[in-house]
């Protein structure tokens, strides 16, 4: 596809153009903004949106099931974008560590923006950017897609109505498999820092970072408010000369409402797509969060439960009447950025030895398995233990820091 930097290839507004439709312009348009083309597309056909700009630093990617409008412009650098269409809404899918700035760039443009998760770095970043949507008056949703299942409401309903009980923890687990070509897929790439800046590209902080963000929702209804963290505890490993974990297993304990546990690896034996299980006294549910299966206590099997509500249709639904909230706006997304600024100050993770690991595959699409990782997991979320608690021999003592006390 050949298009100029910044060029038209038909007028910018057809005759018959509804003049109120949102204008949308998505901020990295390779890679996995290829996704947020994917959802853009059917709203632009429909009417309902006008996608008016792409942005992104390489040449624009095709996506069959997508393709870019004739009408759409194209740029290199955002605020160039920013300057030119000045679009109503930003869609923000590029590396975590540049999120705050182009976001703070947008706001500050009159646009409200969608923002890929992780959507910052740190606790400091995430007030930063709060305090520039109150000062322009606009609006933040950050991409954990998840939150917007019927099947985590369905949940946190059960949860709310006493059907496990009175909650004594929340867990989840996760085993993913990622092959060396995941590491090269860009400079950021599983690095803690890059030109000085954190980048953080760890399974907890972004591929897994859905799971925990689920588990602090649930823990959120529990609480019946905000979930403030006391203390985090964390053992972390990888099995490459990375930077950050591959796999992880982290414990928060908040100021109020029970422990969580996040025990997650992208080196795991079998799959496991993430499940939450919260425990109670009157069992275990247990929600299958990638698929939205659910398991309540006294059933037999898990059942779907269909539903999703998409984040940029509930943004614009929003835009159109702020009477109809956010679903994931960026306050809500305070805890999460709380582990991850604890994290910062962690350790380098532990290089776990090759009498460990087992490949599958060659070359770019080798992967490496830990042995055993899979049932190491699932003990630490049946137990809500560390792995070293556990006795597991490779494992390490944990990296903990209380955020009650002052630094």
């Amino acid at each position: 596809m050949t298009v100029r930097k910044g060029t038209l290839l038909t007028p910018a507004v057809e005759e018959g153009t509804p003049l109120n439709v949102p204008r949308v312009a998505l901020v990295g348009a390779n890679g996995h903004g290829r996704w947020h083309r994917r959802v853009i597309g059917p709203l632009h056909d429909a009417g309902r949106v006008r996608l008016v700009a792409l942005v992104d630093t390489r040449p624009i990617e095709p996506e069959p099931a997508a393709p870019v409008p004739p009408d759409t412009r194209v740029f290199t650098d955002h605020r160039a974008m920013l300057g030119e269409v000045a679009p109503d809404v930003v869609v923000i899918c590029t590396p975590p560590h540049t999120h705050l700035s182009i976001a703070r760039d947008a706001v500050t443009a009159g646009a409200d923006v969608l923002l890929e998760k992780p959507p910052v770095l740190s606790t400091a970043e995430h007030e930063e950017l709060a305090g520039a949507l109150a000062t322009t008056g606009r609006v933040a949703q950050v991409g954990f897609q998840a939150l917007g299942s019927a099947a985590l409401t369905a949940l946190t309903d059960a949860v709310a109505a006493g059907r496990v009980g009175a909650v004594r923890g929340i867990a989840t687990v996760a085993a993913w498999q990622r092959p060396d070509a995941y590491y090269s897929r860009a400079p950021w790439a599983g690095r803690r820092l890059l030109d000085g800046r954190p980048v953080l590209d760890g399974a907890l902080a972004n591929p897994l970072a859905h799971a925990v963000m689920q588990c602090l929702a649930v823990a959120e209804a529990v609480a019946g408010g905000p979930v403030e963290p006391a203390t985090i505890e964390v053992e972390r490993y990888r099995v490459r000369p990375i930077e950050v974990d591959d796999t992880a297993v982290l414990r928060v304990r908040p100021c109020q409402g029970p422990p969580i546990v996040a025990a997650v690896t992208l080196a795991g034996e079998d799959f496991v797509a993430g499940e939450v299980l919260v425990a109670g006294d009157a069992g275990q549910a247990v929600l299958e969060y990638p698929t939205d299966r659910l398991l309540l206590p006294g059933e037999a099997a898990a059942s779907e439960v269909p539903g999703r509500c998409g984040l940029l249709e509930n943004l614009l639904a929003h835009r159109a009447d702020p009477r109809v909230p956010l679903i994931v706006p960026l306050a809500r997304t305070a805890p999460f950025t709380a582990v991850l600024t604890a994290l910062r100050s962690a350790p380098e993770p532990t290089l776990l030895g090759d009498e460990l690991l087992d490949a599958v595959g060659a070359g770019p699409q080798r992967v490496l398995r830990i042995s055993g990782v899979n049932e190491v997991l699932r003990r630490a979320v049946r137990q809500g233990a560390l792995p070293s608690e556990l006795g597991v021999p490779w494992a390490v003592a944990p990296w903990r820091i209380d955020l009650t006390k002052p630094e």
